[in-house]
C-alpha cells in the first residue's frame, strides 16, 4: 500500500529522497510542490525528472483524498464529511464570513472526553487522525486558498493527539509549508494536565479553552476531565506565560439556562480569571437528544457577557454557525460512520 506524502515534515522528504537514491535537495522540491504548490499528483511535479518521479509514485503518493459529501446551511456554512486513511469518517467545517473564511477541523475520530453536552463524545472513540487526515481536510476542501484561519474545534480533544496536531502545526507554519502565521491558527482543549504544558512550550499557536463552569463541582458534572485537571489548576498553569504579544488565550463557555448562567458564575469567573490577560466567548448552546440542558435566555446571555466586561475581562457572544445541517459547536457526530457499524 502506497504511503502518502502529505503530512511529511521536510526533514522527512529528504530522507524518503536519499532512502530511493535520490538527491537531498529532491525532498525540498516535494515539499514545495505539495504544500507550496498544493499538486494533486506526483507527475505534476515537473522539475524533478521523470525517472524519480516514476519511483517515487512506486511506494509513495500525495494522500489528497476529496470530501465524501458536502451539506450547505441558509448561513453559507459548509460542513464536509471525509473519509481517513484508515476508512473512518469525520466532519469539518466552513465558515465564510466576509473577507474571512475559518475551518474547523476535526483531529480525532470521536473523543473519549464525554463531556455531556457535546454530540461527539455520545459516538465514542474510534482513533486518532494521522497528521495526512488533520491536514487533508485543509488541503482538501473547497476555497482552501481562501481561508484565513483555521480551529481545531472539530470532532476530538486535539491535546489526546498532540503529537499529530503539532506535526500539523509546524507543517503549516513552517517556511517549507504553507508559511502560515501562527495567528491564523487556534488548538482548542478541555486543558489536559499531561500535555497542556507542552503545547505552552513547543507552539506559538493561539489556545482556546473549553471552560463553561468556574465551579469545581459543576464542571465536573458537565466535564469528566475536570475530575483529572481542574479549572484552577489550567489557570495556574497558564498565568506562568506570557499572554500580552503574539499567542493568544480565549475561554470557551456554554451557556445553559438556568444552569451556568447566573450572577454567581460571573462573579466567581472574574474571580478565576483575574490576573490573566484573556478573553472569553460565550457560546449559545444546541440541543442533543438525551441531554436534560435548556437554552440560555438571550437577556441572560448579554447580562453575564456584560458583567464580564465591566469588570475587565473582554467577552463576546459567538455567533452560531451552521445549526440547521448540525454543524454548530458541540453537534458533529459523524452519522454516516455509526451507521455503516
Amino acid at each position: 500500500m502506497k504511503k502518502p506524502l502529505l503530512g511529511f515534515t521536510l526533514t522527512e522528504l529528504q530522507g524518503i529522497a536519499l532512502q530511493l537514491g535520490m538527491p537531498k535537495f529532491t525532498g525540498k522540491q516535494i515539499a514545495q510542490w505539495i504544500y507550496g504548490k498544493h499538486v494533486r499528483s506526483i507527475d505534476e511535479m515537473t522539475n524533478i525528472s521523470k525517472k524519480y518521479r516514476e519511483l517515487l509514485s512506486e511506494s509513495y503518493t500525495i494522500g489528497c483524498s476529496e470530501p465524501v459529501e458536502a451539506m450547505r446551511s441558509v448561513d453559507g456554512t459548509v460542513k464536509f464529511l471525509f473519509k481517513t486513511c484508515e476508512g473512518s469518517f469525520i466532519e469539518t467545517v466552513y465558515i465564510p464570513d466576509g473577507d474571512r473564511a475559518t475551518l474547523c477541523v476535526s483531529c480525532q475520530v470521536g473523543c473519549k472526553m464525554n463531556c455531556l453536552f457535546c454530540q461527539t463524545g455520545k459516538q465514542g472513540f474510534s482513533g486518532h487522525l494521522s497528521t495526512t487526515d488533520i491536514l487533508n481536510q485543509i488541503y482538501s476542501v473547497e476555497n482552501w486558498d481562501k481561508l484565513t484561519n483555521v480551529v481545531y474545534m472539530g470532532q476530538g480533544e486535539p491535546f489526546d493527539n498532540l503529537d499529530n496536531v503539532l506535526k500539523s502545526t509546524e507543517i503549516l507554519t513552517a517556511d517549507y509549508g504553507w508559511a502560515w502565521s501562527p495567528k491564523r491558527i487556534t488548538v482548542s482543549t478541555v486543558g489536559l494536565k499531561k500535555n497542556l504544558r507542552r503545547y505552552l512550550d513547543e507552539s506559538e499557536c493561539h489556545l482556546a479553552v473549553s471552560l463553561h463552569s468556574p465551579i469545581h463541582e459543576q464542571r465536573a458534572q458537565l466535564m469528566p476531565a475536570e475530575k483529572q485537571f481542574t479549572i484552577q489548576e489550567i489557570v495556574d498553569l497558564l498565568k506562568e506565560y506570557d499572554w500580552s504579544h503574539q499567542r493568544r488565550i480565549t475561554f470557551e463557555y456554554i451557556l445553559f439556562g438556568g444552569i451556568n448562567d447566573t450572577n454567581l458564575h460571573a462573579k466567581e469567573l472574574v474571580k478565576l480569571l483575574k490576573g490573566l490577560d484573556c478573553r472569553v466567548n460565550l457560546i449559545r448552546w444546541h440541543k442533543i437528544p438525551g441531554v436534560e440542558l435548556n437554552e440560555v435566555e438571550e437577556s441572560n446571555m448579554q447580562n453575564f457577557r456584560d458583567y464580564l466586561n465591566n469588570h475587565g475581562i473582554t467577552c463576546t457572544i459567538r455567533a452560531s454557525r451552521g445549526q440547521d445541517i448540525y454543524a454548530a459547536c458541540g453537534l458533529l457526530s459523524t452519522k454516516k460512520q455509526m451507521q455503516e457499524k
